[in-house]
């Protein structure tokens, strides 16, 4: 499969407003990840949190505000689950613990 937005290196969206909802299931699969709702509702949460707030949040606020544990987030997303709701999501990269 074929992204066909311009990202970074790493997979990021390099433009932010090329992001859709389609979007974040192809990124997920170009991972080797099969996208879900429950996913699909963290990254939208994400996404929302960054729009009122300017930044990625940090995995403990999020967690927090998820209602789920860090351990939850890493269960799901094995490595990094700040990073790959951040990339899916078409967000920058986090800073500091990801």
């Amino acid at each position: 499969m074929t992204i066909s937005v311009s990202v970074d290196g790493d997979g990021f969206l390099i433009n932010r407003d090329e992001w859709t909802e389609e979007l974040a299931v192809e990124l997920a699969a170009s991972d080797e990840f099969e996208m879900t709702d429950q996913v699909m509702g963290f990254i939208r949460d994400a996404r929302a949190m960054y729009d009122n707030d300017g930044v990625v949040p940090p995995i403990r606020i999020f967690a927090k505000k998820q209602g789920v544990s860090t351990k939850d987030l890493y269960n799901i997303f094995k490595k990094g689950p700040m990073k790959l709701i951040c990339k899916w999501g078409g967000l920058p990269k986090p800073t500091g613990c990801v």
